[in-house]
């Protein structure tokens, strides 16, 4: 199944900046998963991923942080998914199927949110092939509530689901800023929760050698003076420099798969916070493509 998988893929006709590689070729598979449905404040995160696209062309493709250029990692755009709006279930199992394709060949799935809910249908896959799975999360946010406005499936829960798959003390949270004060108490029995900033990534990176790990990260964790477009900005975040310092401390890591979420494109108008998005995007295809070219 996995082999004639790439056969169906169609020909995407605008990518993400440098990332022309054929599928086979490729180590990271980027997709798309546009959908906000269950967006609590701002929606419109499900125009991120083409938006990421189109702006992508903005940047160079050659990052002086890295010394690389992404030429040398050969990574495939396969597009976006076409998800149903509405009901959540069925745009989680399109992902989890989907990204489980990509894992049945070997190669190491990127999701572009969309809403970070969408997570949990990667996780699903990540969990089959990975059952020893561990979870680094970058958010302003807890995302521990078991519901939300009465429903369990929401962007609001995303994490309380991830870990029903994980169990205790597998996920590991850092930039975390809000939450109910359920949450926080949660959190202290159930995963690592780190308020504020990154204290705490070297201890966690040095644990996890060897582990397999889904790396999500909530554009959010930014603080809104760097990226006002996203749903639902909290103050108090980020800065550029710290995020970009701490996603590198995770080279060393057996990262299996990844997403960026939350970005809402509408509600930047100047359109910096998806070029934001976009050199993020960048630096972590060069980061964790390494000799995958």
């Amino acid at each position: 199944m996995y082999r004639s998988f790439w056969k169906k893929l169609k020909k995407n006709i605008e990518t993400f900046l440098g990332c022309h590689a054929s599928y086979h070729e490729s180590g990271l598979v980027i997709f798309g998963a546009p959908f906000d449905s269950t967006a609590s404040y701002r929606p419109g995160s499900r125009f991120a991923p083409a938006a990421m696209r189109a702006e992508s062309w903005a940047l160079e493709t050659y990052s002086p942080y890295q010394n690389r250029d992404l030429a040398e990692a050969k990574t495939f755009d396969a597009g976006n998914l076409e998800l149903p709006f509405g009901d959540p279930r069925p745009a989680l199992a399109m992902v989890e199927d989907f990204a489980g394709n990509i894992l049945g060949s070997d190669k190491t799935p990127v999701m572009l949110g969309g809403e970070h809910l969408l997570s949990l249908g990667l996780a699903r896959a990540l969990v089959k092939k990975y059952p020893g799975l561990h979870v680094i999360h970058f958010d302003a946010h807890c995302d521990l509530r078991h519901e939300y406005l009465g429903q369990t499936l929401s962007h609001a829960t995303v994490l309380r689901r991830i870990w029903e798959l994980t169990g205790d003390n597998k996920i590991f949270q850092f930039g975390v800023r809000s939450g109910t004060r359920e949450e926080f108490a949660w959190a202290e029995t159930h995963t690592q929760l780190n308020k504020f900033d990154f204290n705490g990534l070297v201890q966690t990176v040095a644990a996890l050698q060897g582990a397999p790990v889904f790396f999500t990260l909530d554009l959010d964790v930014l603080d809104p003076s760097i990226l006002p477009g996203t749903g639902t900005p909290e103050a108090g975040g980020v800065g550029f420099k710290e995020l970009m310092a701490a996603i590198g401390q995770l080279k060393t890591l057996n990262v299996v798969g990844m997403d960026i979420n939350e970005l809402c494109p509408a509600a930047d108008t100047s359109g910096v916070s998806t070029l934001v998005a976009c050199k993020i995007l960048r630096e972590i295809i060069l980061l964790f493509n390494q000799g995958k070219s």
